[in-house]
């Protein structure tokens, strides 16, 4: 009998030893504030991601980028510092574009189209509101032609083009003997994966396609009457459109990331997904001051050639759109070189 009271009291002991750990367990962990009142631990910042299960991460305390005119401006002396080389390479791209793509089109005839618009405008600033509406019809021409094997030209000279100048802007600051057939000739390698990056950016700009194309349509047939039915389709529009530009944000520094070696398509989008987190909004303002100083300063070169020599204005427009190529690019490369 003393044996059996003795099984049930440590029976009952080890019953209350584990009714405590178990209470201790899932009792919550409290801390104290500074007045010395309990207060329950405040957990990790963990949200969930829209659209998804997996959880947000923090953002990161990235670098500060540099200014836009700075990171401009130090493109622009890169590329005269090496003039030859770039040189060389947009030579090789603007003969076979004259080949290829110009030479398949008709040229358009600005002196005409000056001489129709002139008649239009009057008085002290007649002239300069002919040359903004000539230089407007040569930005809408961009020098390329309308047939469909030129587009594939065009296309296809893009791409390596572009292949050729990424692999020497790489090469360029570490200081090796470049030559313009090197970029040609080892810069070719990535071809097919960075063509998989472009057609990522194609289906990725499938809703800016369709809320434009809806948008169209509703406006054009009478579909959408009423001002506050435009609206609602124009605010569909907008946010197919953002949400385009937010994924195709990422796939743009993609195309750099792709061109290193033993790198795929989707290895190389997630790592730029990575480095654009967070702070996609500072890197749109980046991206929209390259095309507005691109137009101010091809304005500011042609328009006086199509005020004073017209029939060179064509020409020159066509070696500023070479010449936009290595900047653009240079650019791109510079602020995701600054990103790392």
């Amino acid at each position: 009998m003393p044996e059996a009271t003795e099984e049930k009291k440590a029976r009952k002991s080890k019953t209350k030893t584990n009714l405590t750990k178990t209470t201790k367990a899932e009792e919550p962990v409290v801390q104290r504030s500074k007045s010395g009142q309990r207060m329950l631990k405040v957990p990790k910042a963990v949200w969930y991601k829209p659209f998804t299960w997996r959880y947000r991460q923090p953002v990161p305390q990235y670098k500060p980028l540099p200014k836009a005119p700075k990171l401009f401006w130090s493109v622009l002396q890169q590329l005269w510092t090496n003039k030859r080389l770039f040189g060389g390479i947009i030579l090789v791209y603007g003969v076979l574009d004259i080949v290829f793509v110009r030479g398949l089109s008709s040229t358009s005839d600005i002196a005409s189209l000056k001489s129709a618009v002139d008649h239009s405008f009057t008085g002290a600033g007649g002239g300069l509101a002919t040359s903004a509406v000539t230089f407007s019809s040569l930005l809408s021409g961009s020098g390329s032609g309308n047939a469909t094997q030129s587009g594939i030209y065009e296309s296809i000279l893009l791409i390596t083009g572009s292949l050729a100048l990424i692999w020497t802007l790489r090469q360029v600051p570490t200081g090796r003997m470049v030559r313009v057939r090197d970029s040609f000739y080892q810069g070719m390698y990535p071809l097919v994966p960075f063509f998989l990056v472009v057609a990522l950016m194609g289906i990725q700009l499938l809703p800016l396609a369709i809320g434009s194309t809806l948008y169209d349509t509703v406006t054009s047939t009478g579909i959408a009457i009423h001002t506050w039915e435009k609206l609602s389709w124009l605010l569909l529009f907008i946010g197919l459109s953002l949400w385009s530009l937010r994924m195709i944000t990422a796939s743009l520094f993609a195309l750099y990331i792709v061109t290193l070696p033993d790198m795929t398509p989707m290895r190389a989008y997630r790592s730029a997904r990575k480095l654009v987190y967070g702070r996609r909004l500072l890197i749109w303002r980046k991206l929209i001051f390259l095309p507005v100083m691109l137009f101010i300063l091809a304005a500011v070169i042609s328009v006086p050639f199509i005020l004073f020599i017209t029939p060179l204005a064509v020409w020159v427009f066509f070696i500023l759109t070479l010449a936009a190529l290595p900047i653009v690019h240079g650019y791109l490369y510079s602020l995701y070189r600054s990103m790392i």
